[in-house]
């Protein structure tokens, strides 16, 4: 029986890569019935902000895989990614990006690269909570949860044993966001004892990106948060050849999309020269993911096929190496005519059955002793040349039970004991502490003070200890 599939044939050139990839599908002998979406660039047009009709919604509910070509954001404010509503809607928490090369064929400095980043796909930056609290500053709330991360190293741990890969490796900034990134990376450390017969480590993510653009055969597995994941499968994808041969995997619990992790390219729109292949192999994962593994293998050594006879398209073509440039039209011919082939330079690929991964929900854990310990007033004031020392003073006169602790402003400290090198904004945190548990009408009772006293306040952050330890961060320099 064929296996229903949802189809979004995307914007620029999204239609022309979905028409070659599926008519390598058909000839590859896939057992496929398309139920094709409306979403994207006319979408957002006519009226739908988030770029998809809710007749999509309704088959979406029905079919559970979605293959997408790229779609095209208009420019300009109310518009929402549709990619990053689609895996959050859906729920498809790990994005799976292989990075491999395909030296000689496909030029790389790096021609034994072959890694996989499963990328946290929910929370992080993604979110888009934004405010502009002052007229000079706005902010960005990064959000990271316990069982978001639980879920995404669990899966990481379990796609690294099941395809026989040897390390993973865990990808934070947690030297700076103590808090956030620093939840993600005592996770993996955690859940890792489980993972015996992996080898495992820590990096930082700026070394960590660098090295994987200078030593990418030092990675296998890399499991990262959302922002660093994002920015990390581009640099690896470019430094194992070309973005244009990447496709991705979007894995939830009951639905998965499929997509390649380039843009719409509207520049080459309609000319015929769009390389498909990042969109087809990440039909391929799609096949392996629907149970289809050979006719998976089938397109994929097809594929390889054809990079070994050098018919290319214009993105990867090298003088020398590349026997035809072609089209996109005349590249999936020539993947179709290959299919039944194997590769002879390049390894050959193999997809032998595999159980699904099942990735079990992230057990509830008992609340930890949450106490009020103070509150953190946030203002916008640019009055007496914004001397730090001028503002708590103002500041000071409103204490009671709470105690002005500091003031920071960007947040650096600039009270006490500021230097007057920092340059400041308009925007302060002014930091309260009470000498022991507060309750909520302390900190109301201060904010009430504050009415009267000229000062803008725009936000309060309560401050709580969990079972004892700080759940807020020092100020720099504190």
């Amino acid at each position: 029986m064929n296996t229903p599939l949802a189809l979004a044939y995307g914007d620029g050139i999204g239609p022309e890569i979905m028409k070659a990839t599926l008519e390598i599908l058909e000839a590859a002998g896939a057992a496929l019935e398309y139920y094709p979406l409306e979403m994207g660039e006319e979408v957002y047009l006519a009226g739908h902000k988030s770029g998809i009709s809710p007749g999509a919604w309704e088959t979406l509910k029905t079919v559970r895989t979605l293959l997408k070509a790229p779609i095209t954001t208009p420019q300009g404010g109310g518009y929402k990614s549709l990619d990053v509503t689609l895996r959050k809607t859906l729920g498809l928490y790990a994005n799976v990006r292989p990075c491999r090369a395909y030296a000689p064929f496909v030029q790389t400095f790096h021609p034994t690269m072959d890694l996989v980043i499963v990328r946290e796909n929910e929370e992080d930056l993604y979110a888009g909570i934004e405010h502009r609290q002052s007229d000079e500053v706005v902010q960005c709330l990064k959000l990271i949860s316990r069982p978001g991360c639980e879920r995404i190293v669990r899966y990481a741990f379990e796609y690294a044993r099941a395809n026989g890969r040897k390390k993973v490796t865990c990808l934070t900034k947690d030297n700076i966001m103590k808090l956030t990134d620093g939840l993600f990376r005592a996770t993996f450390e955690e859940m890792g004892k489980e993972y015996p017969d992996l080898e495992q480590e820590h990096q930082i993510i700026d070394i960590g990106t660098a090295r994987v653009a200078a030593k990418p055969e030092r990675y296998d597995v890399i499991v990262t948060l959302n922002l660093y994941g994002d920015i990390l499968s581009d640099v690896a994808a470019e430094v194992a050849g070309s973005v244009g041969l990447a496709g991705s995997a979007n894995i939830g619990p009951s639905f998965a999309l499929f997509e390649a992790i380039h843009g719409s390219a509207p520049d080459i729109a309609g000319q015929n020269i769009a390389n498909p292949s990042g969109l087809l192999l990440a039909a391929v994962q799609m096949l392996v993911h629907l149970g289809q593994n050979a006719t998976a293998e089938r397109v994929h050594n097809a594929w390889l096929c054809t990079l070994e006879a050098g018919i290319h398209t214009a993105d990867v073509y090298q003088e020398g190496v590349s026997v035809q440039k072609v089209g996109t039209d005349a590249f999936a011919r020539a993947v179709i005519e290959n299919l039944g082939g194997l590769p002879i330079q390049l390894a050959p690929v193999s997809y032998p059955p595999l159980p699904p991964l099942k990735i079990a929900e992230p057990p509830v854990r008992p609340r930890a002793v949450k106490e009020l310990v103070g509150v953190d007033i946030f203002l916008q004031w640019d009055d007496s040349g914004r001397d730090a020392n001028t503002l708590a003073r103002h500041l000071k006169a409103l204490e009671a039970p709470l105690t002005l602790e500091m003031v920071t402003n960007r947040g650096v400290k600039v009270w006490p004991d500021g230097l007057p090198d920092t340059m400041v904004s308009d925007h302060w945190r002014c930091r309260f502490k009470g000498s022991g548990p507060l309750e909520h009408r302390d900190v109301v009772s201060l904010l009430e003070r504050f009415l009267g006293s000229g000062l803008d306040f725009v936000k309060s952050e309560h401050l709580y200890t969990f079972d004892g330890v700080a759940g807020f961060s020092l100020g720099q320099g504190q």
